[in-house]
């Protein structure tokens, strides 16, 4: 039996990858490679570039590779780039997932893993807030994701699809053994745009919004190590081969920091004093956002290892280097601008 894992060759999905191998399960993956990296899935996996919205080739991976769970990672995830390319959201987050739970129905798959996200609460009222929270997404990715979780609601209770979704908070680090990292070209992650500036590697980091309503003025967030969260898949994944009903789950520690917190760890743990300047909001940004993480804890019996803002920021800075020493520098792309929430 074989766990299909799309964006596998992606920042989470390769990582997820990398856990799975080590647990001792079968994997193949399919990304079409637009933000992804062929070298970042692991040694002796099969890779499929193609698209999630490819049903013929879907259900061909489902029956060759008796598929029996799918982790869904493949999605478009930058909020201001959806706020100016809505239906492209649209198409890739939801339009392709659509056609993959029902590749997932028609191939008998069982069990279902969703990477949805906390930008589906929008600005909440409460905070830590909680996976019973109103769902109020303030732009098209927060809705795009928002609309799989519905469809996988209506499927399960349709057709017995279980599935775990499970909502992101800020996703950053990389794998403790330096296997993989998030390697994209132009990515606007703040701990790794922080990192790359402080590796030299872009001029300056710019801080959108100084004026929200939070202690120093900046945006709030939970950041959660990329290996915990590879690891709440994994105990995801037992919990529904145990039997365990369909669920939905907020994957943060429960604490926030401000950018300009993550900033100053950047710069201590660095040792370099870089560039920082301010401009205005983006549009689609909550002010503040931190998950509520007992649910998850309960549920799955998940608990964090790196739950270390110092170690994620030393993570990032190590997986920074080896990019470095991979790719000459003129081969690195999109390193002009720093854009971080």
């Amino acid at each position: 039996m074989t766990v299909l894992v799309t964006g596998g060759a992606g920042y989470i999905g390769s990582q997820m990858v990398y856990a799975l191998i080590d647990a001792g399960e079968r994997v193949v993956v399919l990304d079409n490679l637009s933000t992804g990296h062929h070298w970042a899935v692991a040694a002796d996996v099969p890779l499929v570039v193609g698209e999630t919205g490819d049903q013929p080739l879907v259900s061909r991976l489902i029956r060759e590779h008796d598929v029996e769970a799918i982790i869904h990672f493949a999605a478009s995830l930058i909020v201001p780039d959806s706020v100016r390319d809505p239906l492209g959201y649209y198409r890739n987050n939801t339009v392709n997932s659509r056609a993959l739970i029902e590749c997932a129905i028609q191939g008998g798959v069982p069990d279902f893993i969703f990477s949805s996200t906390a930008a589906v609460y929008g600005n909440p009222d409460t905070i830590p807030v909680a996976e019973d929270a109103p769902t109020l997404p303030i732009s098209p990715y927060g809705w795009s994701k928002l609309m799989t979780e519905i469809m996988l609601r209506d499927a399960s209770r349709a057709h017995g699809l279980k599935h775990v979704t499970l909502r992101y908070f800020n996703v950053a680090g990389a794998d403790p053994q330096g296997r993989s990292g998030q390697s994209t070209d132009g990515a606007t992650h703040l701990i790794k745009v922080a990192a790359e500036v402080a590796l030299g590697l872009r001029p300056k980091l710019q801080v959108f919004g100084s004026d929200y309503p939070t202690p120093d003025g900046t945006c709030i967030r939970d950041y959660i190590h990329v290996s915990d969260l590879a690891g709440a898949h994994l105990h995801a994944l037992r919990y529904l081969r145990s039997g365990g009903p369909s669920l939905t789950l907020n994957c943060g520690y429960g604490h926030g920091f401000s950018v300009l917190e993550v900033i100053d760890m950047v710069r201590r743990v660095s040792e370099v004093d870089f560039k920082v300047e301010h401009a205005g909001r983006r549009e689609g940004d909550p002010a503040r956002i931190v998950a509520a993480s007992e649910r998850v804890r309960g549920a799955l019996g998940w608990r964090p290892r790196f739950d270390d803002l110092s170690r994620i920021v030393r993570d990032a800075l190590a997986w920074e280097r080896q990019l470095m020493e991979r790719f000459q520098r003129g081969d690195r792309r999109g390193r002009n601008l720093a854009e971080i929430a």
